[in-house]
């Protein structure tokens, strides 16, 4: 096996039909694996494990792939990274150095530097790793697949972990002894049962996650991407289970996004279409009549929204707050360097914690807030241009990623969450990296929500390039 199998598949497989799906090279055994084996690699404590390490293995993977098309031109195909995911790269970097100064600020000395540039590398750092992948020979549909198989797995497990409050168990099983290597906290490496809501006693479950609006986080990626899954028994399965763990978790959040970004891409993935710009026109016009009772009605639905849990509403305003106020007052530029435990005001909570936007000005300063925007905002203008045209076939799903990120970003940090979301990063990397189909006549564009055959995913593109070799190279990597 030479060092092209490592990197790319061969011709002939990948005309393989979908049930028998399977991962042709070492970048899709390393994806494909560490999301179907999710729940028995959560049992043994290893998620965190996994995802911070999975990032720098793909990195490997790519760097062997640079590598043999400069020894090989003629037979590997050359790489060409998207200034999006450079943008990422670069903003990734700037994040380490707005590390390094804020500790050299306020002295917190060689050994803490030490420790958080770890924490860059298992956190930050996999902000650009897992979009870089996406310059990887994986196919969209392993991704898919693999979820939809997750989602299988939750609906299986999810009845059982229900009953185990009416059967008098402890709400955390154990804590894996892989807590050992370092990690933010034991709920990284435990395995729950379920849980207590502190503020409304309700019970509520987190399944795989540390806490349980990131399992609402990771339902809405999940359910997204199954949207991409053909066969249609595997889809069920994967959107089912996905909107299992949006519900499960009672997370405010996660409810609402399940139903709005769906809506969100759709409109976008069909702006370009007569009767979508006909129907937002007519939509202007009566919300224009009705913009009365539309602002009241939005009004009524954002203070039920922060009175369902006012006790974490009250909590997630005040660190925001306390953030922001001691960012712009202390440490401007570069930040304080690490998060602080906050006053009983909020319950000890971290200042910097539960905002990505308030954490990043208190812990890295305006340098770490541009460092994350000006990739984040280029990301959602370019995945919006993609996702009108229907000649970019992973446009919609990559820009649900980006809006997922960033509506995620005024409740939780997402650095710390990346080891749970990454393979939508990674998908999100691949709609970068996406060469525009050729057009055709009967093209009609992404369909991201419909049926089962609406998206395919460039692999009928892989198997008639090996056919005719004239085919444009450019159609191979879509």
């Amino acid at each position: 096996m030479g060092l092209r199998s490592w990197i790319r598949p061969k011709a002939d497989d990948c005309q393989s039909s979908a049930p028998d799906l399977q991962p042709q090279n070492w970048p899709e055994r390393l994806i494909w694996y560490s999301i179907i084996f999710t729940y028995p690699i959560w049992l043994v404590g290893g998620l965190y494990v996994v995802g911070s390490v999975l990032g720098w293995l793909l990195l490997f993977c790519l760097i062997i792939k640079i590598l043999a098309g400069m020894d090989h031109p003629e037979q590997n195909e050359e790489v060409n990274i998207s200034p999006v995911i450079w943008l990422w790269v670069v903003g990734m970097l700037v994040m380490q150095v707005a590390l390094v100064m804020g500790h050299v600020d306020f002295n917190l000395g060689i050994a803490m530097i030490i420790k958080s540039s770890i924490g860059w590398g298992k956190g930050w750092a996999a902000l650009a790793l897992y979009p870089l992948a996406g310059c990887l020979n994986i196919r969209s549909k392993i991704i898919s697949r693999a979820i939809c198989i997750v989602g299988l797995h939750t609906l299986i497990i999810t009845p059982i972990l229900l009953l185990t409050p009416h059967l008098g168990l402890p709400q955390v099983l154990y804590v894996s002894p892989l807590r050992a290597i370092g990690g933010p906290g034991n709920e990284f490496f435990d395995v729950p049962l379920y849980e207590i809501d502190g503020s409304t006693g309700d019970m509520r479950w987190r399944l795989f996650t540390p806490w349980g609006p990131a399992l609402g986080f990771v339902g809405n990626v999940n359910f997204m991407l199954s949207l991409l899954e053909k066969e249609r028994r595997w889809k069920i399965f994967g959107m089912a289970g996905s909107i299992v763990m949006c519900f499960v978790c009672k997370s405010r959040l996660a409810q609402v996004c399940i139903i709005l970004i769906p809506t969100i891409i759709f409109i976008v993935s069909r702006i370009r279409r007569p009767v979508t710009l006909i129907g937002l026109g007519i939509a202007s016009y009566v919300g224009g009549i009705l913009s009365p009772v539309l602002l009241q009605l939005i009004s009524d639905f954002w203070d039920g929204f922060k009175g369902a849990r006012a006790g974490s509403t009250r909590v997630r305003m005040a660190l925001k707050r306390i953030a922001v106020y001691r960012w712009e007052k202390e440490a401007p530029l570069w930040g304080h360097g690490i998060v602080e435990p906050g006053p009983h005001l909020v319950e000890a909570m971290p200042i910097g914690s539960h905002h990505t936007w308030a954490g990043l000005l208190f812990v890295k300063g305006i340098v770490g807030f541009f460092a994350l925007a000006v990739p984040m905002v280029a990301t959602i203008i370019d995945l919006l241009r993609r996702a009108s045209n229907p000649r970019y076939q992973l446009g919609s799903v990559g820009l649900s990623m980006i809006v997922i990120l960033f509506l995620y970003t005024f409740g939780e940090n997402l650095e710390i969450l990346v080891y749970l979301y990454w393979p939508g990063m990674i998908m999100m990397g691949m709609a970068l990296q996406e060469v525009k189909s050729p057009a055709m006549a009967n093209a009609v564009g992404p369909q991201l929500i419909l049926t089962a055959t609406e998206l395919t995913d460039g692999d009928e593109q892989v198997s008639r390039s090996a056919e005719r070799p004239e085919f444009d190279a450019q159609a191979e990597r879509a």
